[in-house]
């Protein structure tokens, strides 16, 4: 018997929220005011997705300037530093907005009786913010939010995948599909067992960055989750 698809998790910003570059320019900044200025965009880049406290560690870990200098308590203090920058960029920006087509394939997903989860890197605080200044907060259309600092570990751990899991009562990882843009993403849905793990290309990472982590699928737009889904459910079972 053919397993149905009972949960799509999307991550949130950058894949169903518009994002572009603000969290790795934002981090980047909050290394800058702490005295990291030898750190470079790319080193930033490669852990995009990451959950943030272990980017902090890992980026800083495998810097050889800084290594000596690596602490939990520095850490923290960068940490702080970006979650008041980002808090304070979606205050002064109220254009931050959805990806264009994002409800509309909720929506759909949703007719198919797929539930729909939103997970992020981001912690409670600021996801909140972020769904209330597009009018997502407590939305029809999506089922369930987690958030890095609602787990144990974060992405690529599959923890936040976990524990939505348990949350909706679903009993296997392959009754779930994990939408993403960035490595971390595509890693996060295989480390849980999906059954897809989709890479988005984005302004962040393109089709052959996303290749390298061996996403079941790259898909240039959401819009194009429907007719694979669709292709899957129809698929007569082996």
């Amino acid at each position: 018997m053919k397993t149905p698809i009972k949960l799509a998790v999307f991550d949130m910003a950058g894949t169903a929220i518009k994002n572009d570059k603000v969290v790795p320019e934002l981090l980047l900044k909050a290394f800058l005011q702490h005295g990291f200025d030898k750190l470079i965009k790319e080193a930033i880049h490669e852990k995009m997705g990451y959950a943030i406290p272990e980017a902090i560690k890992q980026i800083l870990a495998s810097h050889t300037t800084y290594q000596p200098d690596f602490s939990e308590l520095i850490v923290g203090k960068i940490y702080a530093t970006f979650k008041a920058e980002i808090k304070k960029y979606c205050r002064l920006n109220p254009e931050i907005s959805p990806e264009e087509d994002a409800l509309e394939v909720f929506e759909t997903l949703q007719q198919m009786g797929i539930k729909i989860g939103l997970n992020t890197n981001l912690d409670r605080e600021t996801t909140n913010l972020l769904l209330k200044q597009i009018g997502w907060k407590d939305h029809p259309l999506i089922d369930i939010t987690v958030c890095g600092d609602e787990v144990c570990k974060g992405r690529p751990h599959p923890d936040m995948i976990l524990q939505m899991m348990a949350a909706l009562g679903i009993g296997s990882p392959s009754e779930i599909i994990k939408i993403g843009g960035t490595l971390a993403d595509i890693l996060e849905g295989q480390q849980s067992g999906c059954l897809m793990s989709v890479g988005i290309t984005n302004p962040n990472f393109s089709h052959s960055e996303l290749l390298t982590a061996q996403p079941t699928h790259i898909l240039g737009s959401l819009s194009e989750i429907i007719p694979l889904v669709e292709n899957e459910l129809t698929k007569t079972p082996e």
